[in-house]
C-alpha cells in the first residue's frame, strides 16, 4: 500500500518492555518520505530496540507504528490489535531494508550471490535479470570488481557495503541502519558512510542509529537524542549539536564532540 500524504514512518506512543525493564517509554515521532532521521544517545537508551520495532523484529508492549500508512506487525479490528501471522509480518518486512552492526553475510557465497539470494528465493525475476540488478547494486556501493569474492576475502568495510547492496536488492521503501559502522576499523568507516550519503542524496528514506556526529550533522534532516527510553530532544541537526536545549543533551554531547 502507498499512502502519498502519510509520513513514511509514524510512531505513536511506542513502548517496549523486557520483563520489568521498560526500554522504550511512549516514543512518538514521524519521518517523511525522502527524509533522513538520525538517532543518537548513550548505549542502552533504546535506539536499536526502536529500530527493531519498526520492522517487527520486536513486538510492541504498547502504541502503534505505521510504515507507508500501513500498521506494522498487527491487524486492527475495531479497537483491538491482533498480531500478524509470521508469514504476513515477513512479507511486510520485505519493504524495509535493515543493515546491522554485524554484516551477517553468508560465508559460502560470493558477494554477488549474497546480493542475489533473497530476490532469487522470492522469484523476483529471471536469474539473468537478477544477476544484472545485483551487479548494478554492487557497482553502486563501489564493489563491482569484487563480485566474485567471498566474505572472508573482503575487508569489514567491503562486507558492510555488500550488506547494504543486499538490503537494496529487495527494493525497500525504507532503510534502517543500526550502528552500521561501529564494528569497523576507523579507516574503513568513511567508505560505508559515503555509500549511505549517496543513498540519502538519491531520496531514500532512512533511519540511522549512529555515533558518527559528523555524518548526522551533514546528512540528517532531523536529529533525535534518546536517553532512558525517551526522546530527550529532537530538531535540526546543526541546532541540536551546537545549541542543545536540554541539560542531558549538553552532557552527552560534551563527551562525544
Amino acid at each position: 500500500m502507498n499512502v502519498p500524504d502519510a509520513p513514511m514512518v509514524k510512531a505513536e506512543a511506542v513502548s517496549k518492555s523486557f520483563g520489568s525493564n521498560e526500554v522504550l517509554k511512549s516514543i512518538s515521532l514521524e519521518v517523511n518520505r525522502g527524509e533522513v532521521l538520525c538517532l543518537v544517545g548513550p548505549s542502552g537508551s533504546g535506539k536499536s530496540t526502536f529500530l527493531r520495532c519498526i520492522n517487527h523484529l520486536e513486538t510492541l508492549s504498547a502504541g502503534r507504528l505505521w510504515v507507508d500508512g500501513e500498521l506494522v506487525g498487527y491487524h486492527q479490528r475495531g479497537d483491538k490489535l491482533y498480531e500478524m501471522a509470521p508469514k504476513d509480518a515477513a512479507k511486510q518486512r520485505r519493504n524495509i531494508g535493515m543493515v546491522f552492526q554485524r554484516f551477517n553475510l553468508f560465508p559460502h557465497m560470493t558477494a554477488l550471490e549474497n546480493v542475489m539470494v533473497a530476490p532469487t528465493l522470492l522469484r523476483k525475476g529471471s536469474k539473468a535479470a537478477l544477476q544484472t540488478r545485483a551487479m548494478e547494486l554492487l557497482a553502486r556501493v563501489g564493489l563491482a570488481d569484487r563480485h566474485d569474492y567471498y566474505p572472508a576475502h573482503l575487508s569489514g568495510g567491503q562486507q558492510q557495503r555488500v550488506a547494504i547492496a543486499r538490503a537494496l536488492a529487495m527494493e525497500p521503501k525504507l532503510m534502517l541502519f543500526d550502528e552500521a559502522t561501529s564494528a569497523l576499523d576507523p579507516e574503513l568507516v568513511g567508505e560505508v558512510l559515503d555509500v549511505m550519503k549517496g543513498l540519502a542524496e538519491s531520496g531514500m528514506t532512512m533511519i540511522v542509529v549512529t555515533h558518527e556526529m559528523g555524518f548526522a550533522r551533514e546528512v540528517a534532516d532531523t536529529l533525535v537524542f534518546m536517553d532512558g527510553g525517551v526522546v530527550v530532544e529532537a530538531g535540526d541537526p546543526v541546532q541540536v549539536l551546537t545549541n542543545p536545549q536540554r541539560e542531558r543533551t549538553k552532557a552527552f554531547l560534551s563527551k562525544v564532540l
